[in-house]
């Protein structure tokens, strides 16, 4: 992976988990939205995978890390009771 592709990712993620914590109503700083919309994207891709969904593009990495981050996010307040 060269630093062109990390830094899209990074991006892509900041964007997902910023995009998250607004539908959420959560809290938090850009590094924690890029840590959200890294590990969303994971969870989104599982999630529309076993659904039979596939995204293409920049903008469907987004949607579907926003996704993933959204069901990150309701998944932890379940666990931590926030």
């Amino acid at each position: 992976m060269d630093i062109v592709s990390i830094l899209i990712s990074l991006g892509l993620g900041a964007i997902a988990g910023w995009l998250a914590g607004f539908i959420m109503n959560s809290k938090g700083s850009l590094l924690r939205n890029i840590i959200i919309g890294i590990i969303g994207g994971f969870l989104g891709s599982y999630i529309f995978n076993l659904l039979g969904i596939s995204f293409a593009g920049y903008l469907g990495i987004v949607i579907q890390s926003m996704v993933g981050a959204c069901v990150l996010i309701f998944v932890c307040r379940l666990l931590l009771g926030k």
